[in-house]
């Protein structure tokens, strides 16, 4: 394989909720070119329960992957035959939905003889500035998410340094919830921030977890263990939660956020210009990426810092098959093939030779 050959990949996304395929095609040296990008969601599947359900997801992932896939080749005017290759997302995630789709794709991969490339998720995430900008390595990425929250330097599509990350609840779980203590909807990351838009963030002191601290960790279950006790006293004080109180509390919570993740962005981003990048970039992906009040703050940081700030269309922000599609083609590239032993796995860190966050559980990190 010729560095420059054209080449187009089928991908697979099911690590949580999203069931997703989507195809890519890349003729260097032009950018890629998204060809198709299904997204089949389960937000109604979920909603009664306040969150997802690992069973009802991995049922919904089993039953609709196959017509994703259709969908997706449709949209893009191919059949099988005019791919290259398969990309699965091999974890981390819910073990349940992983599996379906790596079943889905050695079923695939056996039927067509094509090659086969198991993508880790978080890579999918921390390359997708190179499917929508063209980014050169190295570059810092902050992904920050409902799962994942970490500050990564991308040296290849296969080398990732992690500076830091949440050492329990990521922010997008902390939206969520949030939300649910306020009785909004989910998911929490939307709710949350239209609630705030209608408050005030000063008027609720809360904490900023682990500023004093010179690394580039973070947390936010005290933040949200803060919120409930806020609620729980203006409930007693006024028998009930006012709508004032709660978009105050919004944005209260809202700018803790915003501002414990700027604070680690500058620590992060002075570790990643100590490497001297000929363009330094600076990006962001994942769902609360979306988050108007965060995005602001980091452009702010990255504009004083002399770095270029990318955060991705939203739609390749959250959780998508196309950045599955365009990892596994970088890996291609560079000659990465799996066979049929490809394993599911629950837990799988981007860098390996990190110690294992704090948090991560028995069985390791779990990113």
């Amino acid at each position: 394989m010729t560095p420059d050959m054209p080449l187009t990949v089928l991908g697979l996304e099911s690590s949580c909720d999203d069931t997703a395929a989507a195809i890519i095609r890349h003729a260097p040296p032009d950018r890629a070119e998204i060809l198709s990008n299904v997204v089949l969601g389960q937000t109604d599947l979920h909603a009664a329960f306040g969150g997802v359900v690992p069973e009802l997801a991995a049922r919904a992932h089993a039953e609709k992957l196959d017509l994703a896939v259709e969908a997706a080749l449709e949209q893009a005017g191919l059949t099988l035959r005019g791919v290259d290759a398969i990309a699965v997302t091999a974890g981390p995630g819910l073990i349940g939905g992983v599996l379906s789709g790596v079943m889905l794709a050695k079923g695939l991969a056996a039927a067509t003889g094509l090659p086969m490339i198991g993508v880790n998720h978080l890579a999918g995430h921390a390359l997708t500035p190179r499917l929508t900008d063209g980014v050169a390595f190295p570059y810092l990425m902050l992904l920050v998410s409902g799962g994942h929250c970490q500050f990564l330097i991308a040296h290849a599509p296969d080398r990732f340094t992690r500076l830091g990350g949440t050492i329990d609840d990521a922010p997008g779980e902390a939206f969520d919830k949030t939300a649910k203590l306020l009785a909004l909807p989910q998911p929490g990351g939307p709710s949350v921030q239209t609630q705030a838009a209608q408050g005030t963030a000063a008027r609720f002191v809360l904490p900023r977890p682990l500023l004093d601290r010179d690394d580039c960790n973070m947390s936010f279950s005290g933040l949200k263990t803060a919120v409930l006790r806020t609620r729980d006293s203006l409930i007693a004080e006024h028998g009930g939660l006012r709508a004032r109180d709660r978009a105050d509390l919004c944005a209260s919570f809202q700018q803790a956020v915003a501002d414990v993740l700027v604070a680690k962005s500058r620590r992060a981003l002075a570790q990643y210009k100590a490497l001297c990048p000929a363009m330094p970039v600076f990006a962001v992906a994942g769902g609360v990426a979306a988050n108007t009040v965060l995005r602001a703050g980091l452009e702010g940081l990255a504009r004083d810092m002399g770095v270029q700030f990318i955060a991705p269309p939203l739609a390749l922000c959250t959780d998508n098959a196309a950045m599955i599609a365009w990892a596994g083609l970088e890996r291609l590239r560079m000659g990465a093939r799996d066979d049929m032993t490809l394993a599911a796995r629950p837990r799988w860190p981007l860098d390996e030779s990190a110690a294992p966050m704090l948090g991560s559980g028995k069985k390791g990190a779990k990113a």
